[in-house]
């Protein structure tokens, strides 16, 4: 059983490859990988310049791990003489998938641009753009088909594939708006919504130069609610849902974080627990730890989906790192300056 479901796996991550149908790569921490959510996201954060790494190992269980890691990196400044801001960033993503080493490399610059809407309040709307290079390569060595079985393995035999190349190249670009602002009691909460469209230019997805096999558009719309419960606990909810050709996913949930220091200023150790759903999908308890700048998070993906006979319901593990900091730690009137943030 464990043979026929790491062929069936190996088998769908050489399909997807090839398929009009094939889906993009996602994150269950996808609240520590903004610009894959939407562009416009970039820059919605208390601070100058923020950089996340997440890294996902999914499937050990029963089969070769697909690993996917994503590293993004943003600096905000302000623009203008009207409380406006803009956001540069860079967006990196590595992914390494089953038996045949599917592997997909994304390189994507990204910028953002915050426009205030309010001269008293936290209040923007965003617009931002993301585009770049897609590598994606598969090795032909580890590769068997049907071809290879004649009453026996021949791992001689020709597999009966007719790539030109086991790799392509393919540009990629994406579009999307926010909206980000405060509200209640000075502006102690947060809030967001954006909505996103990816692979707007429909980038070609196939090892065998086929013109029509385009990777399909996806729409994502997102939200997020940080709720002040008192000076030392909040609430965070997020929730990303997404359509990519006939494909639809929602992910939904929250934590609640509470700040261990004495003071109410000092941020030097805040902890986070809570959980999301990905419907149909997975079960994902999270606990993230705030350092000050830094911050650590550690996911597991409970597989509640018809795979999980298989996989005997476990999933992947996540594991992101953060830092978000000011080039002007020491200036007291920082604060008091409206800008993006959540």
């Amino acid at each position: 059983m464990k043979k026929l479901c790491r062929k069936i796996v190996t088998g769908f991550a050489l399909v997807a490859s090839v398929s009009a149908q094939a889906q993009d790569l996602h994150f269950s921490q996808f609240f520590e990988a903004p610009l894959l959510r939407n562009p416009s996201l970039a820059g919605i954060f208390t601070g100058d310049i923020r950089v996340q790494g997440v890294y996902r190992d999914q499937w050990n269980s029963f089969t070769n791990a697909y690993r996917t890691g994503s590293l993004n990196a943003e600096y905000k400044m302000p623009v203008g003489g009207n409380n406006d801001f803009i956001t540069a960033g860079m967006q990196m993503l590595y992914d390494k998938a089953g038996t045949v080493g599917l592997t997909t490399t994304q390189l994507m610059p990204a910028l953002n641009y915050h426009k205030s809407l309010s001269d008293d309040k936290v209040a923007f709307l965003s617009l931002g753009f993301m585009g770049g290079l897609i590598r994606k390569s598969l090795d032909m060595t580890k590769m068997t088909t049907n071809n290879q079985y004649n009453g026996g393995w021949n791992s001689t035999a020709p597999t009966g594939e007719t790539f030109a190349m086991p790799n392509f190249n393919a540009w990629d670009a994406s579009v999307g708006m926010s909206y980000n602002t405060a509200f209640g009691a000075n502006g102690a909460n947060s809030l967001f919504v954006g909505l996103a469209y990816h692979h707007l230019n429909k980038p070609k997805n196939s090892f065998y130069r086929d013109a029509t096999l385009q990777l399909n558009p996806k729409y994502v719309f997102s939200t997020g609610v940080k709720w002040l419960i008192d000076d030392f606990s909040y609430f965070t909810l997020q929730a990303d849902h997404s359509q990519q050709g006939t494909v639809k996913e929602t992910i939904a949930g929250g934590l609640y974080s509470y700040n261990t220091s004495s003071f109410v200023d000092d941020a030097a150790c805040v902890l986070h627990f809570g959980a999301f759903l990905r419907w149909k999908d997975a079960f994902i308890p999270v606990v993230k730890v705030d350092m000050r700048s830094l911050s650590v998070a550690l996911s597991y993906d409970v597989n509640v989906s018809q795979l999980k006979t298989a996989s005997q319901g476990r999933g992947g593990f996540e594991l992101s790192l953060s830092y978000v900091g000011f080039f002007d730690r020491d200036n007291a009137a920082r604060d008091a300056v409206l800008c993006p943030r959540f």
